[in-house]
């Protein structure tokens, strides 16, 4: 009869075996990822892994081993992390977590915004036909989702808006060209089947480097500028060709 040390080292090799077959680089892409308090890019993973190792094809490898796990490798805004299995999800929830939905104009502008980036808010309010309330932009400043990119090199250097990895996260996206075409939009309902002559939705880009109408922010003041309150037409008559004011006739930002 085996003696219960015996037993122990019997039922240890196993596990041993299975810790050496496992690639070296699998475990230490597990652990740079697991200790990281935010997502990470290949690049910055390669230059912590040794010299040779084939790092996009060990995420790949690892984003496979975990597919099945209580917990998934995924990638948000080209950057890598592990996330609770979407299954799963109702398991860390402690407590009911009230949602607070965006306004119409809220949803508009956001839109306008990812697929037009970099647009100012003067493109906005012509693109959407009505004036922009500084509260529009300031919910989406708040949510992170939004945020200043430069200034428009035009008469009065107006701010430059375009979207966050926050907005890439929070909508589960890996680029902003995953946002969805004309097809898909017509498809799902959100457009009209029976569009204008040479419509076209357009393709944004994820190239955060300014263009070349574009001048780089000051720093310190720039936010602070971008909730500030903008200078609202007098008279109706005075306001943007196409709309009114908040609170007017027709055309008014609901």
């Amino acid at each position: 009869m085996a003696s219960l040390a015996e037993v122990r080292v019997e039922e240890a090799e196993p596990m041993e075996n299975e810790s050496q077959a496992r690639p070296e680089e699998l475990r230490l892409l597990e652990a740079l990822l697991f200790a990281s308090s935010e997502p990470l890019d290949t690049a910055t993973l390669a230059k912590r892994m040794p010299e040779g190792v084939d790092v996009k094809a060990a995420l790949e490898q690892l984003q496979a081993d975990y597919s099945l796990r209580g917990v998934n490798l995924v990638r948000v805004a080209n950057k890598w992390t592990f996330r609770t299995a979407g299954d799963l999800a109702w398991l860390m929830t402690r407590e009911s977590t009230e949602t607070r939905r965006l306004s119409r104009a809220a949803i508009e502008v956001l839109a306008i915004i990812a697929y037009h980036q970099p647009v100012t808010r003067a493109e906005i309010e012509e693109i959407r036909g009505v004036v922009t309330s500084k509260g529009t932009l300031d919910v989406l400043l708040e949510t992170g989702w939004i945020k200043p990119r430069g200034r428009r090199k035009t008469p009065g250097r107006p701010l430059t808006f375009g979207t966050t990895e926050d907005f890439l996260s929070q909508f589960t996206l890996e680029q902003l060209g995953d946002l969805p075409g004309l097809e898909e939009l017509k498809g799902t309902g959100l457009l009209d089947s029976r569009l204008p002559t040479g419509f076209s939705v357009p393709t944004p880009s994820d190239d955060p480097q300014l263009r070349e109408d574009e001048d780089p922010l000051e720093p310190g003041e720039d936010l602070d500028l971008a909730l500030a309150p903008a200078v609202e037409p007098e008279t109706p008559e005075e306001a943007p060709e196409g709309g009114q004011e908040e609170g007017g006739e027709g055309g008014t930002e609901e």
